[in-house]
């Protein structure tokens, strides 16, 4: 038969004998393909979800089970972490320990890099080739950026953090060997607090604001005192180089106040041989006589420290008791207003960002130190109650970098982590009591500090409580008297400065 002859019924059937039916071959080819990029779609995906889980059915599947126990080993650690000391204070406790820090950014580092790998292994060894290896080869970069973006930014907050310990502490690395109770023999640990008032616009450091926690470590219950900034007459204790220059206190009328005892030590820096910073020494050695207390350690956040936190919070909610004037000063009687435009933070519920919170925690125009203190002790608790972990953490870059040039610690590294478990512990079951030391207490101009002594000793350790009598003849009705005498109760929108829950400051 030639060549050009057509072909008949035994030439079709030796075809098919040969397995040359065209047709059959191109939908079987066409299946072959939609089946393997299926496959590849769907295990590239799944070692992009589960490290090296795509491997599994693959010849790669001893390489896929390393890198798939391996991540559940690292998960199932960090679960059994974060349940034994809770999600709040393990995060704290990994985030102050420098060391740590530094390897969990390598793991973080050599982990994303093997979870990649994974994947690209998982792509070559399903990948069915023929058409479409540029939209795979595509579909393979996406799974790595799902990886490599979140882990890279993991790896950015890490070094910020390791940045913001070393700088805060001075660069030590012995958290690492911290004690497992630092508090064993320590019933009560006091900090101070102090708002600084330092600036570019400003030379020199005065202390805005000065509290003192004082934290019982067992149960977290906190008690915050304030102290006015024009206490006068301030005893400065006899181990103090300070106390040479003014062994009677710090005595000469209204210049002389508490809040300068920092200048006054920095003046004097050559009587603190061998001390970096006079200033925070000799306000903590006089704050803890006024008190009666000894003050553990201290903690110094100045203005733009202080709005950078109220910033990367999302701003604070205020019940505004007290009409507060914004960019003013007192002038010959009158409020001015030096930006020009005049501004109030009116009564009511607000919400403030940092630069309006600040004002309202510092304005003293139409005012006077006491109000501001009240005021104080409001932003306090409503940072403390609003603080909001996600808020922080999506801003924390920025906040890090203003934190590592405006907030100052004397707390050793090795103390780091003890202190992170007990701020949960504040946070979780602990209650926060206030005192303020207002001219409702103490008069500012000669303090009766045995009495603030006694007042401290007191809300720290309450008197038990007595117990009604069971029988109680009934009283007798109150009607208006003319006789002129007050009622020793206050009125509702009468200020207390008693001690109270810091929830019912503002």
């Amino acid at each position: 038969m030639d060549d050009d002859e057509p072909r008949g019924y035994r030439g079709a059937r030796r075809d098919e004998a040969d397995g040359h039916d065209d047709d059959y071959d191109d939908d079987y080819d066409e299946y072959d393909t939609n089946a393997g990029s299926g496959r590849f779609f769907g295990l590239t995906a799944l070692s992009t979800l589960l490290p090296g889980a795509g491997l599994i059915p693959t010849r790669r599947r001893g390489f896929g089970l390393v890198l798939l126990g391996g991540a559940v080993l690292l998960v199932s650690l960090a679960l059994f972490y974060a349940w034994r000391k809770g999600v709040v204070v393990a995060a704290l406790d990994l985030a102050v320990r420098p060391r740590v820090l530094v390897m969990l950014l390598v793991a973080t580092t050599v982990g994303a890099a093997l979870w990649c790998a994974g994947i690209i292994l998982t792509a070559r060894e399903t990948s069915p080739g023929g058409p479409g290896r540029g939209w795979r080869a595509l579909f393979a970069a996406v799974c790595c950026l799902l990886v490599v973006a979140p882990a890279a930014n993991a790896v950015r907050y890490l070094s910020i953090q390791h940045d913001v310990v070393n700088v805060l502490t001075g660069g030590n690395s012995d958290a690492d060997e911290a004690t497992a109770n630092a508090w064993a023999d320590q019933p009560r640990v006091n900090v101070l607090l102090l708002g600084s008032d330092a600036g570019d616009d400003r030379i020199g450091v005065r202390t805005d604001s000065m509290m003192v926690a004082s934290i019982d470590t067992k149960t977290g219950d906190t008690v915050l005192f304030s102290l006015p900034r024009n206490l006068e007459r301030v005893p400065i204790p006899s181990g103090n180089p300070l106390s040479k220059l003014y062994p009677n206190g710090y005595d000469c009328g209204d210049e002389c106040l508490l809040n300068g005892i920092w200048t006054l030590a920095t003046d004097h820096a050559d009587l603190f041989p061998g001390n970096d910073n006079p200033g925070l020494t000799s306000t903590r050695d006089v704050i803890g006589e006024i008190l009666g207390l000894e003050i553990d350690r201290a903690l110094v956040v100045n203005l733009r420290g202080f709005q950078a936190l109220v910033n990367a919070m999302g701003g604070v909610d205020i019940n505004v008791k007290e009409r507060v004037c914004v960019s003013c000063k007192l002038v010959n009687g009158r409020i001015v207003f030096t930006g020009g435009q005049e501004r109030w933070i009116e009564l009511g519920p607000q919400h403030l960002d940092g630069y309006h919170a600040l004002w309202y925690a510092r304005s003293r125009a139409g005012s006077d130190d006491f109000s501001r203190m009240r005021r104080q002790r409001c932003v306090t608790g409503a940072i403390i109650d609003q603080a909001d972990p996600v808020q922080l953490l999506r801003n924390y870059p920025k906040l890090a970098e203003v934190v590592k040039d405006n907030l100052t610690v004397d707390i050793p590294t090795s103390e780091l982590p003890a202190w992170a478990e007990l701020i949960g512990t504040v946070q979780d079951t602990g209650s926060i009591r206030s005192l303020p030391i207002t001219n409702k207490v103490v008069r500012v101009t000669r303090p009766d500090f045995d009495k603030i002594r006694t007042l401290v000793k007191d809300a720290i350790n309450p008197p038990p409580a007595t117990a009604a009598p069971s029988t109680a003849a009934p009283s007798p009705s109150r009607t208006p008297s003319n006789s002129g005498s007050g009622s020793n109760t206050p009125s509702p929108s009468e200020p207390t400065d008693e001690v109270q829950d810091l929830g019912a400051t503002c």
